[in-house]
């Protein structure tokens, strides 16, 4: 097949070639007019399916399109990062508070122990020890302890006569002139009273008109508490009086009948004879603190000072001992009132030395 020249010059238009009826047919377009868009710029948008959309097409425009995800990742991380620090930092709050809030409550206890000379200072649990008793007491601790008691609201009471107080040396008092029981209500010691500092808090309380002076009965307990052949042992341990509810100890003096019935609210059977600790109660038997014991072979003042090295023994955790031998000094923490059993009568736990006067353990 032969093809046929063309002849003449194509129009200004750049219209159909002639061509023969095999050929396909071309369809250039126009030229088109010089604008803006040739001067090395993005060309202007234009509308219709597939159009280009002037600059947004640039390569500006896709840079800037492209980061925007990831300057939005980049924020959100920074917000995490941010309540992440806010909650360590809430945690860390609550922490410290929590702990400032237990060391508070642990210094307003006021636990025996808190200035004390070790663990032996501590008020003993009565499950835990030993039976809790007087030196002359052998009975078993209640499953229960009743809640400690509140001090008393001081209760005036008349001054103690000579003849009937218990403080007083060479006062010649027979068992008639004991009474057997008493009203029931204590008055609290406030002569020596150290509402601030160191030591184990304790409080005097005297049932009310059994002829004995609260404040000279706290006298002779201090001077008992501070001896040093006593618990204080020279300043390892150290007891102030109180007269107000911080006290981890109360002493009270009571009749006999009170008595049995103070120690009895702990299980203890005192017969209307003898002294008892329970729970944080030293209960101190008047006829005892005022006759002594046929026993003990010396003053009243040092039988007094045997019952209250026994109770706070007890109080401080100590057990029932024996007599360690025949001629030896009978412990502190021995019943003496039930015999020596060859031992000497003796009302400190300490020598002049600061040895421990000691016995075997009684089971």
């Amino acid at each position: 097949m032969t093809r046929r020249r063309t002849t003449g010059t194509l129009p200004p238009a750049y219209g159909e070639p002639v061509r023969d009826e095999d050929t396909f047919r071309l369809r250039v377009p126009p030229p088109r007019a010089p604008g803006p868009a040739d001067n090395g710029s993005p060309p202007l948008a234009r509308s219709g399916p597939g159009a280009l959309s002037g600059s947004a097409s640039g390569p500006r425009s896709r840079s800037r399109s492209a980061s925007a995800p990831r300057s939005r990742s980049a924020a959100r991380s920074r917000v995490r990062v941010r309540r992440r620090q806010r909650n360590r930092r809430r945690v860390l709050s609550l922490a410290v508070l929590v702990l400032a809030v237990v060391a508070g409550a642990a210094l307003l206890v006021g636990r025996p122990w808190q200035h004390g000379g070790g663990p032996a200072d501590a008020a003993p649990d009565p499950s835990r020890t030993a039976p809790a008793g007087g030196p002359d007491n052998a009975s078993e601790p209640l499953e229960d302890t009743p809640e400690p008691t509140p001090p008393p609201t001081p209760t005036p009471t008349p001054s103690a006569s000579a003849g009937t107080d218990a403080s007083r040396e060479g006062d010649a008092l027979g068992p008639e002139d004991i009474p057997a029981s008493g009203p029931g209500t204590f008055t609290v010691a406030r002569a020596g009273v150290t509402p601030k500092g160191r030591g184990s808090a304790y409080r005097v309380e005297v049932e009310n008109g059994i002829g004995v002076d609260p404040d000279r009965a706290a006298a002779d307990i201090a001077a008992v508490l501070a001896d040093p052949r006593g618990w204080s042992h020279g300043g390892e341990r150290s007891f102030r009086q109180v007269a107000d509810g911080s006290a981890g100890l109360v002493i009270r003096i009571a009749t006999p009948t009170t008595t049995d019935r103070e120690c009895g609210a702990y299980g203890l059977n005192t017969r209307g004879e003898v002294n008892c600790r329970g729970g944080e109660k030293v209960m101190v038997n008047l006829k005892r603190w005022q006759l002594g014991s046929p026993q003990f072979d010396g003053p009243v003042s040092e039988y007094r000072a045997l019952i209250v090295n026994h109770e706070v023994g007890h109080w401080l955790g100590r057990g029932h001992e024996t007599c360690p031998g025949k001629g030896r000094p009978a412990p502190a923490m021995m019943q003496q009132i039930d015999g020596l059993k060859g031992c000497v009568a003796n009302a400190w736990p300490y020598d002049a030395k600061g040895r421990y006067l000691g016995g075997p353990k009684v089971p």
